[in-house]
């Protein structure tokens, strides 16, 4: 019987062989898989730009002062 060690290590190398070979027989998942990367890149980079801009920045300049709306944001919220 084999050591614990390598058992972990062969489990890991095998679980990385099986979905590498899987990825290298693809033909349309390759082309899903791109699909995939290019909506998220769409969905995290551009649309960042223009659905959450960087309110902080324009009440302060400072991180006391970000800080300091944040907590009288709260205070009157509430």
């Amino acid at each position: 019987m084999k050591p614990a060690t390598n058992l972990k290590k062969n489990l890991f190398q095998r679980i990385w062989l099986f979905y590498a070979d899987g990825f290298k027989n693809m033909t349309v998942g390759k082309t899903l898989w791109a699909i995939i990367l290019i909506k998220l890149f769409i969905m995290f980079a551009i649309l960042k730009l223009f659905f959450f801009p960087d309110f902080l920045s324009s009440q302060s300049d400072t991180e006391e002062g970000k800080a300091s709306y944040v907590r009288n944001e709260f205070i009157q919220r509430t």
